[in-house]
């Protein structure tokens, strides 16, 4: 054979095994970890909201008592709603999330093969869309964000795993 016959062959036998060789093998394990992540990240950040929610809850008691806000006025029964309002779509699709996110984990802890469990994870995607949405288009403060950037990246690490896109941000 010639040497350009082989280097035909050699770059040939390269651009076949490349993507083969790109492509990241995930065990159960990992994959594992990964919803746990997300898992325990909406967990958190549903408790977040909920504390957030009581304190805020105790500040309306106490501007309601006659004091003022830092500006020197007091909230709209029309601000108040509105904010009832995002605070419950937020809420909303959190819950939602979190019941597709804990459906995934029982129909993948059964299976020996867990990408059959991609239908489960198409899901937790939509919801997290719609989370996305939602936080991009409110004003929850900065740790509602902090709390939301940690759990969207670990959605988008097990969407990775499933050969989902990931959102954006």
């Amino acid at each position: 054979m010639s040497n350009r016959r082989i280097w035909k062959l050699l770059a040939l036998l390269a651009f076949a095994v490349t993507p083969v060789l790109a492509q990241v093998v995930y065990t159960k394990a990992i994959v594992a970890d990964h919803i746990r992540k997300v898992e325990n990240g909406v967990d958190e950040f549903r408790d977040y909201l909920k504390r957030r929610g009581d304190d805020a809850k105790d500040r309306a008691e106490t501007a309601d008592s006659g004091r003022t806000g830092r500006r020197g006025r007091t909230a709209t029964e029309a601000n108040k709603e509105k904010a009832r309002k995002t605070k419950d779509d937020l809420d909303d699709a959190l819950g939602d999330l979190n019941r597709v996110t804990n459906r995934l984990r029982r129909k993948f802890d059964p299976t020996d093969k867990w990408i059959e469990t991609k239908v489960q994870m198409e899901r937790v995607m939509d919801q997290a869309r719609d989370v996305n949405q939602i936080m991009t288009r409110g004003n929850y403060g900065t740790q509602a964000e902090r709390y939301w950037g940690v759990l969207r990246a670990n959605i988008n690490d097990l969407a990775r795993c499933y050969g989902l896109a990931p959102m954006g941000v």
